[in-house]
């Protein structure tokens, strides 16, 4: 046995069986009837467990089935304004953002340019603003309002 790597052996019950020789170690876990499977290759000598792998990889296999189905997207719902919108449609869409920021969804919300609106953007600028404040306390600033083409872009997450 000159030259074969040495190896710290953790049995099936969690007992630190020492190191050993990984040929004497395999024996050991067939003995037992179950595989020897390297739990950290990093370490000096690197740890192996004794371990049933069919076992082990429908465990992890279930784990992440589990961590799948408790996980939840977050889509990005788009809000879409004039500059010149008048209060009551302001405050419908307002109450349209705040029900999605609290479902956990981003925002986008988009205010559109017109023919000669363009020449107004700051009127834009100040909606944005007014959105922002209104929702300060439930939603944080993503992408701060942005000029794409005609329309006016700002994004919001919950905080």
């Amino acid at each position: 046995m000159i030259n074969t790597p040495k190896v710290r052996v953790i049995d099936e019950e969690g007992e630190n069986l020492g190191i050993m020789y990984t040929r004497e170690a395999i024996e050991q876990a067939a003995e037992v009837g179950l595989d020897l499977v390297e739990v950290s290759p990093n370490a000096d000598p690197p740890v192996c467990k004794f371990l049933d792998v069919g076992k082990y990889r429908y465990e992890a296999q279930k784990k992440a089935n589990a961590a799948r189905k408790t996980q939840r997207t977050q889509e990005i719902k788009e809000i879409k304004m004039r500059p010149n919108i008048d209060d009551h449609d302001y405050d419908v869409k307002l109450r349209n953002v705040h029900r999605f920021i609290e479902e956990g969804d981003k925002v986008k919300v988009t205010l559109r340019f017109r023919g000669r609106e363009l020449s107004h953007q700051q009127l834009g600028m100040n909606l944005l603003r007014r959105v922002q404040d209104d929702v300060a306390e439930i939603a944080k600033v993503e992408a701060f309002p942005r000029m794409e083409g005609r329309q006016m872009l700002m994004v919001l997450s919950p905080k």
